[in-house]
């Protein structure tokens, strides 16, 4: 074998030479499937290499799938030549670039100081021997402290911080709520968009319904009754305590979005109404801040809090600690509430002027649906194309839209304002007419 090796690198780089040349002899199939290498003795021989090296070398070999080993009778060529090689992920189907999204639920980039933020992150992360530890795992009590005085400023609501649960997202609280109302069989939604919850509660063997008043647990988010932003009365959360409380029913209140009612005065708690009787109350600052920071918290009524207390010691803390101890100086500071303040303008005037562009453009031939809160709007218009293939269009014009419903002739789309920019309400509104006509 007429072989040239660099023998004044260290012996590694022997052993890799080696590897790559029988690596690419198997490759090209010269050395075909089922052929039997030489054995470790020839092949030192042969290359004036020591055992040690061939032997690092058919290892390496063997372990990347090349050849095997067989007991009492050597090394052998595996069929890793004539293998279809893996499709390379990065060189899937591109969709065009996305100039106008309609169909987004993130944030304005300048609805939020990231340069506030960085300051107080940057502050807990220099709280040395805090962070030395693994979170509560009911949360930090000190931001337990200041959620509790939050939501009895904002939603009248009396709590200790001993009945506050905090977790990374809302998913992960209901995980921790699932066992303790295992006892409760049913639980009804207001709508099926509600995957995320619904999908928690199925994993744990509960029965889904959808608006079922009658369930054991009825789930409601009554600042977002509607994907465009519709609000429950207060005639509506009152009767809802009521027959809840007269039948056994626990009722979940999942509080998205009621920081962005702007188009009427704030409606009272569900818990607050109920005097925090079989009332769960979850909060998020998912929407106030950024998505990406993923701190929720629950407030349990007394009944669930003292089951709580007896398992908390089963659970991890999910959600960051630096970002826990971080946003409790941030709204002890007061920040928390200009950030509300700012949004509410913000979003406010958003929201109308996306609703005075759709007007303009798409005139009486449309049905505009809007709520009192929220960053969206239901527009319904004619249109003869399927969903998926209206969707599909827009997609390659460069506009994301999403689908509320279809019905014969008509379509219904959600468009949102939040991340996208005043000055492209305009022209996105005129090439979404365009390809629906």
């Amino acid at each position: 074998m007429s072989l040239s090796f660099h023998q004044e690198n260290q012996k590694e780089s022997l052993y890799i030479q080696v590897y790559q040349h029988y690596r690419d002899l198997i490759m090209e199939h010269r050395l075909p499937e089922g052929s039997r290498m030489p054995s470790l003795r020839k092949c030192a021989q042969e290359l004036k290499l020591s055992r040690t090296t061939i032997e690092n070398a058919y290892l390496q070999l063997a372990a990347d799938g090349y050849i095997i080993a067989k007991a009492q009778s050597g090394y052998y060529v595996t069929g890793i030549a004539s293998q279809e090689p893996a499709p390379d992920k990065n060189t899937a189907r591109k969709h065009p670039d996305v100039r106008y999204d309609f169909a987004s639920s993130g944030v304005d980039r300048e609805s939020f100081r990231f340069d506030l933020w960085q300051r107080y992150i940057k502050s807990a992360l220099r709280q040395n021997e805090r962070l030395l530890s693994y979170g509560e795992p009911q949360g930090e009590e000190d931001l337990r402290q200041v959620l509790c005085e939050y939501v009895r400023q904002h939603r009248n609501i009396s709590c200790s911080p001993d009945d506050i649960v905090i977790s990374a997202g809302v998913q992960s609280l209901l995980h921790i709520l699932c066992p303790l109302v295992a006892d409760r069989k049913t639980v009804s939604f207001p709508t099926p968009s509600f995957v995320q919850g619904s999908t928690v509660f199925s994993d744990y063997g509960f029965q889904i319904h959808y608006r079922d008043k009658d369930c054991d647990i009825i789930y409601v988010s009554p600042a977002h009754m509607t994907k465009w932003g519709e609000i429950m009365p207060v005639s509506r959360r009152m009767e809802l305590v009521h027959y809840a409380g007269t039948h056994g029913s626990l009722i979940i209140e999942d509080d998205f979005e009621n920081e962005f009612v702007y188009l009427q005065k704030p409606t009272p708690s569900l818990y607050s109404l109920s005097g925090g009787h079989e009332v769960i109350y979850i909060g998020s600052f998912s929407r106030l801040l950024l998505p990406s920071i993923r701190l929720s918290f629950m407030v349990l009524p007394p009944s669930l809090a003292e089951s709580y207390r007896q398992r908390a010691s089963f659970y991890n803390q999910t959600a960051s600690k630096a970002e826990q101890i971080a946003l409790c100086q941030f709204i002890r500071d007061g920040h928390l509430a200009a950030q509300t303040r700012r949004l509410k303008r913000l979003y406010s005037q958003k929201t109308k002027a996306l609703l005075q562009e759709v007007r303009k453009i798409f005139g009486t031939d449309s049905q505009i649906q809007i709520g009192a809160a929220g960053t969206s709007l239901a527009l319904t218009l004619p249109c003869s194309f399927a969903g998926k293939d209206l969707k599909q269009k827009a997609l390659s014009r460069g506009l994301r839209i999403s689908i509320l419903r279809e019905e014969p002739g008509y379509i219904t789309l959600l468009l949102s304002c939040s991340s996208m920019s005043e000055e492209d309400f305009a022209p996105a509104c005129i090439l979404l007419h365009e390809i629906v006509s």
